[in-house]
């Protein structure tokens, strides 16, 4: 797991799950809101707003499988590489399932509920017929950020589900492997599935780059991937 290693602000989220911010995560801020400038700060600034609400809510998912599984929750941090929800216990393979998916399960539930209510201001304006469009200028900046909220949220949870450590998706292979076969060898197939993944990494995130013009700073361990492939690790499942 990843650690925090310099925590500059705390408060308290709904429910009472303790939330930390790490000053990494004002140097991602402030990258973003630098390569906003020529193109549009407010846009940017917008666009941090909403990435980072989205990995809180994300993490709050975590959060909540915890707590119906009832494993207590050490707190929540935002970070630049993202954000971790710390558990007190480790609890079983089967609660972590849960526990695990419910942040995924989150991002996804944001990119549907934003993409129904784009569809509804559409409807809405084609009920209304050309009465409807005079509010044009107000609707087409409410559907744009509802665009931006689910597009965030879709790449969230397409990036999550990646089945690689230690990304939601990595730990979700692991445990349901774990289902199906004992644990040294859920291990090694999760380590082989990962480790060809990590290698095609590098390229892939080189194509993204020239593609989208984006840089994403992640990058899945070979190493380690290759250690639990060969069993001389464990892979971190929870």
């Amino acid at each position: 797991m990843v650690r925090a290693r310099n925590i500059i602000g705390r408060f308290h989220a709904p429910g009472g799950v303790r939330v930390e911010i790490d000053s990494s995560l004002l140097w991602l801020v402030g990258l973003i809101v630098y390569f906003s400038i020529g193109s549009g700060l407010v846009g940017g600034v917008i666009f941090v707003a909403v990435l980072v609400g989205s990995i809180l809510l994300h993490e709050l998912g975590h959060a909540w499988g915890c707590r119906v599984q009832g494993v207590p929750v050490k707190r929540v941090v935002l970070y630049g590489g993202g954000g971790f929800c710390e558990r007190e216990t480790a609890g079983s393979y089967r609660s972590r399932e849960l526990i695990v998916a419910m942040g995924p399960i989150v991002n996804l539930a944001i990119w549907s509920l934003a993409g129904i209510a784009v569809w509804g201001l559409f409807w809405g304006m084609a009920q209304a017929g050309p009465a409807g469009y005079t509010y044009i200028g107000g609707v087409s900046s409410l559907m744009g950020f509802l665009y931006l909220l689910a597009g965030v949220n879709l790449a969230l949870f397409l990036f999550n589900m990646v089945p690689v450590q230690p990304l939601d998706g990595g730990k979700l292979l692991h445990l349901t492997l774990l289902r199906f076969m004992p644990e040294g060898q859920a291990m090694r197939v999760a380590g082989a599935i990962g480790y060809i993944l990590s290698i095609l990494w590098i390229p892939g995130m080189i194509l993204f780059f020239f593609t989208y013009g984006w840089i994403l700073f992640f990058m899945p361990s070979i190493k380690d991937h290759k250690a639990m492939m060969q069993g001389r690790a464990m892979a971190p499942a929870d």
